[in-house]
């Protein structure tokens, strides 16, 4: 394992960037729910000298300025069977869309797991660019978001589509 981290300001505040090799393996935010065990993230580096962490930190800089809906950076998600399967789905949801955790878990065949795929969705490593601020509760609600319900919002007014804020009263 050749894990190492970083650093970066953004307009959703100095986010940690953890990498191994040529995969990014975390995106956690100040006071984030579930941060990675300090073993697990190596070294500190600058970011301006690891091509991985200039990528992702350009490719956030350009998505959180409204020039980008999507990620290309390589991305390695470590978790159970169960995660993965939802991680994945998390994925295929569109830019300025949300779901719920419960057609989350009807997609997975068994709508009874819509908790269990909150926890899945809880302890997402690669926020925002696993964009699990896309999943939103039965009633439309914002619900829980390891980086917090500001920035929950934020992301989502962020990816809000055009239509809809010019049909907004205030």
């Amino acid at each position: 394992m050749t894990a190492r981290h970083t650093r970066i300001a953004t307009a959703l505040g100095k986010l940690m960037l953890v990498a191994d090799g040529d995969e990014l393996i975390g995106l956690y935010f100040p006071g984030h729910w579930y941060p990675p065990k300090p073993e697990a993230i190596g070294p500190y580096v600058d970011a301006a000298g690891d091509p991985l962490f200039t990528r992702v930190a350009a490719e956030l800089a350009d998505y959180l300025a409204g020039r980008r809906t999507s990620f290309d950076v390589p991305v390695a998600l470590r978790g159970d069977d169960f995660q993965q399967r939802v991680w994945a789905l998390l994925r295929e949801i569109p830019h300025g869309e949300t779901t719920t955790y419960g057609a989350l878990a009807a997609r997975l065949g068994n709508p009874a797991l819509a908790q269990r795929v909150g926890q899945a969705v809880g302890r997402n490593p690669v926020s925002v660019i696993v964009p699990c601020h896309r999943v939103v509760g039965s009633d439309g609600s914002l619900t829980g978001f390891a980086g917090g319900l500001q920035r929950k919002h934020f992301l989502l007014e962020l990816e809000e589509p055009a239509e809809v804020k010019e049909g907004r009263l205030f």
